[in-house]
């Protein structure tokens, strides 16, 4: 059977030569390749359907759920690392330095606070510069 364009589709296995390119776009799917892509009945259409809506649904998702895993790990592993070496520092700030006694026994707590609210905006300004600032629209500059 010939379409309006000139090129093939092939209906059946019985019929025409050749499986034509999805809409001219230019791809085919590997099932398509090998003459899978034919329902004779609706039983046939309904697997079809199915193993189509598993293989672009479930497989991408599977491979979302691994980098979830990995990432939600590795964030709370980094998390728990800073606030282990955060809470070194004022250890060391309290108990290895003579300096911090009676009335400036609160200053070793600023200072970790301080190193975490830098860390924090390191981390902020870390999020803002990579793959967001590529995506982010580039201001219009008008003549006016």
């Amino acid at each position: 059977m010939s379409s309006g364009d000139g090129a093939t589709v092939r209906l059946h296995p019985a019929t025409e030569e050749t499986d034509r390119t999805v809409a001219g776009f230019g791809w085919r799917s590997k099932r398509a390749a090998e003459g899978g892509l034919r329902a004779e009945t609706p039983d046939e259409l309904i697997k079809l359907v199915v193993d189509y809506l598993k293989q672009e649904t479930l497989t991408p998702l599977s491979g979302l759920g691994k980098f979830l895993i990995f990432g939600i790990t590795g964030s709370i592993a980094l998390a728990l690392g800073v606030i282990l070496l955060l809470l070194a520092v004022l250890r060391v700030l309290q108990t290895e330095t003579g300096a911090f006694h009676g009335n400036l026994s609160w200053i070793p707590y600023l200072i970790v606070t301080v190193l975490a609210g830098g860390i924090i905006a390191l981390a902020a300004w870390r999020v803002g510069r990579g793959p967001a600032e590529r995506r982010r629209p580039e201001p219009e500059t008008g003549g006016r």
